[in-house]
């Protein structure tokens, strides 16, 4: 049977070819026999989750009506709250916190049916893009064990691309799906702000967050966003929007106008990558689609603005991890040296990094000029994409500028490492929907395709991207040793 593609499984537990204990079973033997070599996950939840297996079996034997999805394994990243579990945030400030309740997705995937075998390693805070931040241990890309997953989900993109499991969740505040996506040659799907709940989730950057959903198809990677979107009272940015049906999805792209912005295609890009991209878009050009150039001209501002904004967030968020309220605890001889020495020894480098220049951009005599004006950028590259969109439907580009690269190349060089992000921070200033495909090789490592679309508008992305898995194969492709 195909672990990786939810209709299989579905289709397996129906007829009875496969019990939902066996399948849950067959996910922890994979673990245990590869995820030594990957590191994607942190915790299992083996006895209580083979428990949960098991009723669900005994359910769907005794002729109860069971829901789709029932019985089916999926991860969460760890910086979602899993009620009695440990959500540690890939932190050592957060290495012993057992989350009190279940964050809004975990209770939407439990009413689904779905069962959550265990959560999966991220970056410090989500503060990365190779999941080397994590103050436990690097997880490494199953395409090739030198090479990094991506992050901050990298943990989540790894397990898919692993077929430890069929669907994981994440989280996006800068591109930290679609990245690791891409890198792990996977689908992944950063929604609109405001569609699925942020309660429960550890807060990175308020306004650029979003949980996210992987899977090895646009299919599957659908199917979950339908399960955990919706309006939320507990979390007031969140909104009620129209439910994506995936069998209602369209795949004819006839007349679909999609925008290629100039300012993607720029140096620093590998040629391969840029290959692949523009050989996608030749795809849908012939098969009916409606490709354009157009311009995003504030593109160029945008790694700049994200790294003035999202720093001033993530210290106010991180302000409450003190070691009294909440966090790892230590001692001192004042209340002072009790905050200094209890964050001094909890936070990482990159967390300790970002405070600072949050702290820096936010002090009197300087939040005029980075923090109130980076606001004003950010609101220029929101009516680019506004005005773009009048025009097209979608915009194609690039998901990263280059494939996976080698674990510690960009590790001591901060700003280096913060250019990987260059083609997925825009959506996340903006608000905007962004899918992340695969849609080539280069070195034997996969290359990610990035389509957007205007707020709310998922189903047109999921439209193109599952169009494009219909007439190609890279979706498919499995890393050797898995």
């Amino acid at each position: 049977m195909n672990l990786s593609s939810l209709k299989e499984i579905k289709k397996a537990l129906l007829e009875k070819q496969i019990s939902s204990e066996q399948l849950v079973q067959a996910c922890f033997d994979r673990i245990k026999e590869h995820d030594h070599e990957i590191g994607a996950f942190l915790h299992l939840y083996e006895e209580a989750v083979l428990a949960e297996a098991r009723q669900v079996d005994l359910d769907r034997a005794s002729g109860k009506e069971m829901l789709p999805l029932a019985g089916v394994p999926m991860a969460i990243k760890n910086n979602i709250l899993v009620q009695g579990k440990k959500t540690t945030a890939g932190s050592k400030m957060l290495e012993n916190y057992e989350a009190a309740y279940d964050a809004t997705v975990v209770k939407h995937l439990r009413a689904a049916g779905m069962i959550i075998i265990g959560d999966t390693n991220l970056d410090e805070f989500a503060h990365g893009s190779s999941t080397e931040n994590s103050a436990f241990f690097t997880t490494k890309n199953p395409w090739n064990t030198k090479k990094v997953p991506g992050g901050s989900s990298g943990g989540s993109a790894a397990a898919v691309a692993s077929s430890f499991v069929p669907v994981a969740l994440g989280s996006d505040t800068g591109g930290s799906i679609r990245q690791p996506a891409a890198l792990c040659g996977v689908t992944g799907l950063k929604p609109t702000y405001g569609r699925v709940s942020r309660y429960g989730l550890i807060a990175m950057a308020s306004s650029f967050d979003q949980i996210g959903p992987f899977g090895h198809s646009v299919d599957d990677v659908a199917e979950i966003f339908s399960v955990i979107v919706g309006n939320d009272e507990k979390d007031a940015t969140s909104v009620e929007s129209d439910v994506v049906v995936p069998e209602l999805i369209s795949q004819d792209v006839k007349g679909l106008r999609i925008g290629i912005p100039k300012e993607y295609f720029i140096e620093g890009m590998d040629s391969e990558v840029k290959k692949a991209v523009l050989a996608a878009a030749e795809i849908f050009k012939t098969n009916g689609a409606e490709i354009q150039e157009i311009s995003l001209p504030h593109t160029e501002y945008a790694i700049a603005t994200y790294y003035v904004v999202m720093p001033c967030e993530v210290a106010s968020n991180l302000s409450r991890l003190d070691g009294i309220r909440y966090g790892h605890s230590a001692e001192g001889k004042s209340l002072l040296e009790t905050y200094l020495a209890a964050r001094g020894e909890g936070f990482g480098p990159e967390a300790k990094r970002r405070i600072m220049l949050g702290s820096f951009a936010l002090s009197k005599g300087y939040a005029d000029a980075y923090y109130k004006k980076a606001l004003r950028v950010r609101s220029l590259i929101r009516q680019d994409f506004d005005e773009a969109f009048k025009h097209v439907d979608v915009i194609l580009t690039p998901t990263s500028p280059t494939v996976a690269w080698d674990i510690g190349a960009k590790f001591a060089d901060p700003l280096t490492m913060y250019l990987s992000d260059i083609y997925t921070v825009s959506a996340n200033l903006a608000g905007i929907p962004a899918l992340s495909l695969p849609c080539g090789f280069d070195q034997g490592l996969p290359i990610g395709l990035q389509l957007m679309a205007k707020p709310f508008d998922e189903t047109c992305l999921f439209r193109a991207g599952k169009f494009y898995q219909t007439v190609t194969d890279w979706h498919l492709k499995r890393p050797a040793e898995f």
